[in-house]
């Protein structure tokens, strides 16, 4: 089993805003060959043309398969991905995570 990172390319119409999608997928495969081929053909099948309700044309462009984890022993706890990052408003970035942390808290408490 591998964990994929697939990247796409969201162009809406003329906008200057650059988006990008980065989707974690599970790919079965008995090596990395193989998962690199599944992990890639799945972004190839999922590029789409549309418009959106401004009547924008969108396209979701498949750029690539930008990070490939082998996943060895899936127990409870186990880490399956893992990143680094440095951020220039670290004070914005915790309050970010917390307020992230609380919602989820609260929507199982709901839930329950």
């Amino acid at each position: 089993m591998y964990l994929a990172k697939i990247v796409f390319h969201i162009i809406c119409g003329d906008s200057s805003k650059q988006q990008f999608d980065e989707q974690l997928r599970l790919i079965s495969a008995e090596d990395q060959s193989n998962a690199i081929e599944k992990a890639s053909n799945l972004g190839l099948n999922e590029e789409v043309h549309f418009a959106n309700n401004n009547n924008n044309p969108v396209h979701w462009k498949f750029i690539g398969v930008s990070e490939l984890i082998r996943l060895d022993n899936l127990e409870d706890g186990s880490e399956i991905y893992s990143s680094v990052k440095v951020k220039k408003n670290p004070e914005s970035f915790i309050n970010s995570v917390k307020l992230r942390y609380e919602r989820i808290n609260l929507m199982s408490f709901q839930e329950s």
